[in-house]
């Protein structure tokens, strides 16, 4: 009997939507989104994040200045409550979709062996 793998996903993806991880994240996501100041604060980190991460994928170097800025950022974000909470959920949903795409990896891991 054939498997739709389609079916499997996108009864996956319902299961994440159904998920204590997910919940939580879209709570912290509503709160940081209607505070006016911890949404630009989110806003201007997530900006600077993509710039830095364009960067990186376009082979340029980030130059010392940059990297003090982005810990800096870094650190007054973190003191928001509300994005401290938002990124504790982004990073314990980022931990189980790395887990799940090492389920989903196991077939080809077990055909090739560990690369």
């Amino acid at each position: 009997m054939a498997v739709n793998l389609y079916d499997s996903a996108y009864a996956l993806e319902t299961a994440i939507r159904q998920s204590n991880e997910y919940i939580q994240l879209q709570q912290a996501y509503k709160e940081v989104n209607t505070d006016p100041q911890a949404k630009q604060m989110f806003d201007q980190f997530r900006q600077m994040q993509m710039n830095l991460q364009q960067k990186q994928m376009m082979g340029q170097n980030i130059s010392e200045q940059e990297v003090q800025q982005a810990q800096s950022t870094v650190a007054l974000v973190q003191q928001n409550q509300k994005i401290a909470r938002l990124m504790e959920a982004e990073q314990r949903m980022s931990m189980v979709i790395g887990e799940l795409n090492k389920v989903i990896m196991k077939p080809l891991e077990d055909l090739y062996g560990n690369l």
